[in-house]
Parts: C-alpha cells; sequence; structure tokens
C-alpha cells in the first residue's frame, strides 16, 4: 500500500505545477524504492528506458538547433531576404507555404515544416518583414495576427495534405477502423483519393482568408495609436 505513495507525489507534483518530468521521475524512484528494487536496478530500467527510444529523443535535438540558429540572427536573415523582395506581402507569402506545406504532405512528406522547425524561425519572420516594408514598425496585435495565420497555414496544409498520401497513419486508421467495426474492405488508395477534393477546398477557403489577411494588417495599422501621424 506504502508503494502507492508515488502516485501521491504526482498529485502534488502537479497541484503545486512543478515541473512534470521532474515530479514523475521523483515519484517513480519513490516507489521503487518503496517496493523494494534496488538503486541500480532502478538506474538499470532508467538506462533501458532510454536506450530503447532514444531514437525517439533525436527529434529534441531540433530544438536547441533552432535556438542557435536564432541567437545568431536566423530571423534577422529572415526579414531581410523578404525586404529586398518587392511585391511579396504576407499573405501571398503565407499562400505560397500553404501550398507548398500541403503539396509535400500529400507525398509523405509532413516532416518538412512545422511550427518549431519553420514556422517560428522562418516563416513568420518573413510575413513579418514584407509587413514592416510597407508599414514601418509592426505593433503587438499585428504581431500575433501574423503569427497566428502563419501556424494556421502550416496546420492546415499539412493536415489536409496528409489524407491524400496512402500510407499516412490517418487513412491507415480509418480503414483500420471501418474494416473492423463495420466489417467492410476499405481501399486505403479509395480514401486518398477521396481525400483530394476536400484537400482543394481547404486549400481554397484558406488561401482567400490569407490573402485577406493583407487588407486586415492594412486596417489594423491605420488604427493602431503607435503608428505615426504621417504614415497613417
Amino acid at each position: 500500500m506504502i508503494v502507492l505513495l508515488g502516485v501521491a507525489l504526482v498529485v502534488v507534483g502537479f497541484a503545486l505545477r512543478i515541473n512534470p518530468l521532474l515530479v514523475v521521475t521523483i515519484a517513480g524512484i519513490v516507489s521503487a524504492l518503496l517496493g523494494g528494487v534496488s538503486p541500480l536496478h532502478i538506474l538499470e530500467a532508467f538506462g533501458s528506458g532510454f536506450a530503447s527510444s532514444r531514437s525517439i529523443t533525436l527529434a529534441f535535438l531540433v530544438l536547441p538547433v533552432i535556438g542557435l540558429l536564432e541567437r545568431y540572427g536566423l530571423q534577422q536573415r529572415a526579414k531581410t531576404l523578404v525586404s529586398q523582395a518587392a511585391g511579396l506581402t504576407a499573405g501571398r507569402l503565407l499562400l505560397v507555404y500553404l501550398f507548398v506545406r500541403q503539396l509535400t504532405a500529400a507525398f509523405g512528406l509532413t516532416s518538412i515544416g512545422g511550427p518549431a522547425q519553420m514556422v517560428r524561425p522562418v516563416i513568420y519572420p518573413m510575413a513579418e518583414g514584407a509587413v514592416m516594408r510597407s508599414h514601418g514598425r509592426v505593433p503587438e496585435p499585428v504581431t500575433e495576427a501574423i503569427k497566428a495565420h502563419a501556424a494556421a497555414a502550416d496546420t492546415i496544409g499539412v493536415f489536409f495534405g496528409e489524407d491524400c498520401f496512402v500510407a499516412i497513419g490517418s487513412v491507415l486508421l480509418i480503414t483500420a477502423y471501418v474494416d473492423a467495426n463495420y466489417h467492410l474492405k476499405l481501399d486505403a488508395l479509395q480514401v486518398a483519393i477521396w481525400a483530394v477534393p476536400t484537400a482543394i477546398a481547404a486549400f481554397l477557403i484558406h488561401g482567400f482568408r490569407l490573402l485577406r489577411l493583407d487588407a486586415r494588417v492594412a486596417a489594423m495599422m491605420a488604427d493602431s495609436p503607435e503608428q505615426p501621424a504621417s504614415a497613417q
């Protein structure tokens, strides 16, 4: 019964908003010690768990790499690059990214892009740079709107694009669920083909919203109290 003290530690740790990884680790060690497991066996269990799942932790290496790139001016370079491209607006830039994201996802390349790898360090700064070139300093409400639309372009692109790929997990889940519960033989290729009209509709609808972003940003900049009188 005393072994369940680890569960109480988890509850208390979460209630106090302590780091979840630290709480779970300490609770696991305490439960193991109370259950009679030796410290050497606990260390061995941690090592075996890390070795068996180290391929999963490789994904977290992306975060420090992105942090280093941002530290040494990746976002500034992205803004500078866009400032030299005449005629490129935030809405048009995000529309191109939506198309590329949806097209690559349709071929199974869902790992190209993403909020951490592309949106924050590259796409959002480029969209903001396009707005700065036309309107000058960007106030916080406009910045948040650009961030939201950049993240939405990435999410919508991969969400509706990946269903067009026959070997993606969502399509296989649909076929497995239908076959198991309705005793049918659903072809994964047919599901992928029928996802194409939905993907096209999603691109047209959200592409229209992205093109309207430029007008919305212009209106927000005109109403912003931080905007210089000469720029209004």
